[in-house]
């Protein structure tokens, strides 16, 4: 019996009997399965439905072991609740705030860093990192250094954050291998656990992404969502706007001004997205979204999952339109 073989792409099991089924190969002798390969050269997506249940388990399996953990989040899209992860992973963990270069450069990282510290959550550390720029990268080989307990070092983090990417980055600065791993900006890339030896003294072992149902990223096509993803560095948009008046975020987003003194609304979203200002009660696109009624206090970002955020400077009610099941929410200012 021939031994099993994984892709090195996503970690799926590779099989040739049944090209519907996910790992399907042409041969065997291949490193990666025809949906990476398709992928990496064509940018052609294939959606293999996979449920978070399969990938929670995998997390489950790792709460086994007291291997050091990486979680990575996007900076631009954090969560409500960041410490979710320890539901399910009581490791010793990192947190790799990524996509520092989609923020502006006039933020100081220390002031970030405090923002998180400030909440009071259970990481042994945090950094914040830019993948694509090779950003704290050596920092963070240092923090794993400092804090591993073993060689194997775990990453996790939902889909779409970079956690790819990162990898790919120390296997080109500390591995004298090539990065085997299929990065895209779409969701459930990596399907299974991937193991990348470093060194003699570090693995790191790669686990698909949960997936966010409360992302807007699982409600658009394609085009919308690489228009959605930036891929240099924002340029914050303000807007003074009052009551009645309203702000229209491309085809994905509505935001009515409803109640409140005269306000500031700075948009920290991608800089292909068209934004309009409108009279609220002369337009009625996108009122056939999802309404959401929130009260805003003074500087509280709302944000907007997987779409970014809009700092908001004063008091007032607003009406968020969005399409069904993406999650909005508000939270102290971040920057």
């Amino acid at each position: 019996m021939s031994k099993e073989k994984y892709c090195l792409g996503c970690g799926v099991k590779l099989q040739d009997d049944n090209i519907k089924q996910e790992g399907y190969t042409s041969s065997l002798d291949n490193d990666i399965c025809s949906r990476c390969f398709r992928m990496k050269n064509y940018g052609e997506y294939q959606v293999v439905a996979k449920s978070n249940e399969d990938f929670i388990n995998i997390l489950k399996s790792i709460n086994k072991t007291k291997d050091l953990v990486l979680y990575i989040v996007d900076i631009l899209n954090t969560y409500d609740d960041i410490n979710y992860i320890r539901d399910y992973i009581d490791n010793k963990m990192i947190l790799v705030l990524n996509k520092r270069d989609v923020l502006p450069k006039s933020v100081k990282d220390e002031k970030l860093i405090a923002y998180f510290k400030n909440l009071g959550l259970d990481f042994q550390d945090i950094l914040i990192a830019s993948a694509n720029k090779n950003y704290n990268v050596d920092d963070l080989m240092a923090m794993i250094k400092k804090y591993k307990t073993s060689r194997n070092v775990y990453v996790v983090g939902h889909t779409n954050v970079g956690k790819s990417t990162m990898i790919s980055k120390l296997i080109k600065n500390y591995s004298e291998y090539d990065s085997p791993l299929t990065i895209s900006p779409l969701p459930s890339t990596t399907l299974d656990k991937i193991t990348i030896k470093i060194s003699d003294d570090l693995t790191i072992i790669d686990t698909p992404g949960l997936i966010d149902r409360g992302s807007i990223v699982n409600y658009i096509d394609q085009d919308a969502l690489k228009k959605i993803n930036p891929k240099k560095e924002i340029k914050p948009k303000t807007y003074q706007i009052k009551p009645n008046q309203a702000l229209i975020i491309d085809d994905l987003v509505r935001i009515d001004y409803v109640e409140g003194e005269r306000n500031s609304f700075t948009v920290y979203m991608s800089n292909n997205l068209k934004i309009k200002r409108v009279v609220a009660s002369r337009h009625d696109e996108l009122t056939n979204l999802t309404k959401t009624s929130i009260d805003m206090n003074y500087h509280e970002d709302l944000v907007i999952d997987g779409l970014g955020f809009i700092k908001i400077v004063n008091k007032g009610k607003i009406d968020v339109y969005v399409p069904m099941n993406v999650k909005v929410f508000k939270r102290e200012s971040l920057i």
